[in-house]
């Protein structure tokens, strides 16, 4: 009896750590940095893209998703493309982030004319590390976060929407806030 106690106090115990090591970075607070491997319409890198390499050129969307080639995840990005040029004119970094294999993404981006990088966090690290993993599900969860040019975080929805453009409206006035 003792035993079944203790492995089921061990399975609470593990669970709670585990969803404490995922706390989203809050508005305001610096962006976790991270290195990882993108892929483009028309290669796949040989170098990872770097956030830091990013920060105080322009504002970043992170838009984390749970996987290429679903129902839902290419609703989002062919929004993101459909007006990527606005999003530009604000001033805007586009990465796409999921688990997926850079040669996944690059097979998708060619599939629907992508114009933006998708980064490859096969590890679900960067996720983890903004709250974005869904341990359960063991995909991504569909979040955005807007990275100003300080590098801090000047949005975020955690529970992003493509049933309509409600979420997508959100995004574009914080992104003419920060620009």
């Amino acid at each position: 009896m003792k035993t079944i106690l203790f492995l089921v106090w061990f399975l609470i115990a593990g669970t709670t750590c585990r969803a404490q090591e995922q706390v989203a970075p809050a508005q305001g607070e610096t962006a976790p940095g991270f290195s990882l491997p993108y892929a483009t319409i028309d290669s796949i890198s040989r170098t990872p893209l770097n956030l830091a390499d990013l920060i105080g050129k322009r504002a970043v969307v992170l838009a984390f998703y749970p996987a290429d080639w679903s129902t839902g995840c290419t609703k989002e990005v062919c929004t993101l493309r459909d007006n990527f040029g606005e999003l530009q004119n604000l001033d805007a970094e586009v990465l796409a982030i999921s688990g997926d294999y850079v040669w996944s993404h690059h097979e998708w981006a060619k599939a629907l004319g992508l114009p933006f990088r998708l980064l490859s966090d096969h590890s679900h690290a960067v996720a983890r590390l903004y709250g974005s993993f869904n341990e359960k599900s063991l995909y991504n969860r569909r979040t955005i976060f807007v990275i100003d040019k300080q590098g801090k975080v000047a949005y975020r929805n955690l529970a992003y929407s493509v049933a309509d453009l409600k979420d997508f409206e959100k995004l574009r006035q914080a992104l003419a806030a920060v620009k």
